[in-house]
């Protein structure tokens, strides 16, 4: 019995530039299929499935053949070849993560491509063609997201996750946020947690002394 490939910190960072290569020439494939004309299947889970999908899933499933033959890879549209269990390194494979908004034309989708070594992720690639975004991770050595156009892939932007709120920071800055953006939009709503049924009374109250007023 063959041992599992294992693909650790060290080998997935090599493969990190090819990777992004296969999920942006899946994209590209996405983007050049014709939406009026696309074949659309139902699959087992009721989620629809087009001929975006199937090419999508084909670039990058012959290219990880390619690039690491000995390592399994599973997607929807290729689960009738998986042999479980999975042991060691395996690749998961989303080729058009949001179908339902490519067949109503907008552009809100993504590609999707993960390496899980023992259970645990290890590495990340999500690229959104239609919006000329990609983002990719590596467990340990940080994430990026990269400009796409027509050229070509652009520089690297590090990114990270904003550090996590000490006990009742969380609630102020949300709160702060939205004052702000109802400032932005010129409107004046009640803040989170306010009274609206007080507010609500404090108007009328108002418009019932105006009215008296006015009769006397």
């Amino acid at each position: 019995m063959n041992k599992p490939r294992m693909i650790d910190c060290d080998a997935a960072a090599a493969l990190m530039e090819p990777l992004t290569d296969l999920v942006m020439q899946a994209g590209v494939a996405i983007l050049a299929v014709n939406r009026k004309v696309m074949t659309i299947e139902g699959q087992l889970d009721g989620s629809p499935a087009t001929d975006a999908d199937f090419a999508a899933d084909r670039i990058i499933g012959d290219g990880l053949a390619r690039l690491v033959p000995d390592v399994p890879a599973l997607s929807e549209e290729r689960v009738h070849q998986a042999k479980p269990p999975f042991r060691g390194s395996l690749f998961l494979i989303d080729p058009l993560d949001g179908t339902k908004e490519f067949v109503a034309s907008r552009g809100e989708f993504t590609v999707n491509l993960a390496l899980v070594t023992n259970g645990t992720p290890l590495l990340g690639v999500i690229g959104a063609p239609a919006l000329g975004w990609l983002w990719r991770g590596l467990v340990g050595r940080g994430a990026e997201r990269l400009r796409l156009d027509e050229t070509g892939k652009g520089r690297p932007e590090p990114i990270h996750t904003r550090p996590f709120p000490k006990p009742g920071q969380g609630e102020a800055r949300v709160g702060a946020q939205i004052r702000l953006d109802r400032r932005r939009q010129g409107r004046h709503l009640p803040a989170p947690g306010a009274d609206v049924g007080m507010g609500y009374r404090r108007r009328t109250r108002g418009r019932h002394r105006g009215r008296r007023q006015g009769h006397r």
